[in-house]
């Protein structure tokens, strides 16, 4: 359920489910003219144009002479404005988090699965919704269970398919199979040490390249947060054999270009330029070499 914002005059009420909004107003403690915004809105409204609360204001008409009247004060435009992804104001809307946020209350397999669905199925919701900050250890936790169960699936699929051609090509298969399955078992066990090293390797190099092109808007962190969420969400479809590792990839790239462009708030095609910047040169690199090594070679022999 989408959430509301609240705010009276420049003062945020804070942000609350529909129902208890209809219950303030009718109460007396919201006011139609407080103004409110939730996701999807263009700009923040008082309560009084809200369709769906035109009948709690009226309910709530009768019981107004009895409460006392606010001191006047001149109205001020709110400061936050809804976000958007091509939006480089330094004022944000604010930001409900994610069901990750939740866990506590939800259960760490629901909030996991919720965010899950919420990341792949609805990306640019997940990371407008998604708070910039809050610390390191709550995104990397959700990478290490997403990335953690992914990896396993795909080095058993690995071993299984790299025994299959042990069995076919080799004349001691057994040695070899017995081999190849220990060291499987060491890499499995060290999988959350490596999606913990690739998630603050992948997130330095992303900011990098974002500092670059001139979108790191935001901190360090959101952009590891937008990295842990995006990969910790993909990982998991590695559970597919064969395909799923390539769909994992791909799907990796474009949560990380809508995460970056919605968290930072930055143009889209921006964020595209600074997630495919390190593929841009790791290619020109691969092709400088395949084209100077021959030559010099070459130069050396005659």
């Amino acid at each position: 359920m989408a959430m509301i914002h609240v705010n009276r005059g420049a003062t945020s009420l804070g942000a609350f489910p529909e129902e208890q909004v209809r219950e303030g107003i009718r109460s007396g403690r919201f006011l139609a003219s407080d103004l409110g915004w939730r996701e999807g809105m263009a700009s923040w409204q008082p309560l009084s144009q809200f369709t769906e609360f035109a009948e709690d204001i009226t309910a709530a008409k009768p019981a107004a002479p009895a409460a006392t009247p606010p001191p006047p004060q001149t109205p001020t435009p709110p400061t936050m404005i809804a976000p958007s992804a091509g939006s480089t104001s330094t004022a944000s809307a604010p930001r409900s988090g994610l069901p990750w946020d939740d866990r506590h209350s939800k259960g760490l397999f629901s909030a996991f699965i919720e965010t899950l669905q919420m990341v792949l199925t609805r990306p640019g919701e997940a990371f407008t919704a998604m708070r910039r900050e809050g610390g390191l250890g709550e995104p990397l936790l959700y990478t290490i269970i997403g990335g953690s169960f992914g990896l396993v699936f795909y080095f058993i699929y690995q071993l299984a398919f790299q025994s299959l051609g042990m069995f076919a090509n080799r004349t001691n298969p057994l040695a070899h199979f017995v081999g190849a399955s220990i060291g499987g078992v060491i890499l499995i066990i060290f999988v959350p040490v490596l999606v913990v090293i690739g998630a603050f390797i992948n997130a330095a190099i992303l900011h990098v390249c974002l500092m670059i092109v001139g979108g790191a808007k935001q901190s360090f962190e959101t952009t590891f947060r937008v990295t842990c969420f995006a990969s910790g969400s993909v990982f998991p479809l590695m559970v597919v054999p064969l395909c799923g590792g390539i769909v994992a990839g791909v799907w990796d790239i474009v949560l990380r270009c809508i995460g970056l462009a919605r968290a930072h708030e930055i143009e889209t095609g921006r964020a595209v330029l600074a997630v495919l910047l390190p593929v841009v040169l790791c290619c020109g690199c691969a092709i400088g070499a395949a084209i100077f090594i021959p030559a010099l070679t070459h130069l050396q022999g005659q």
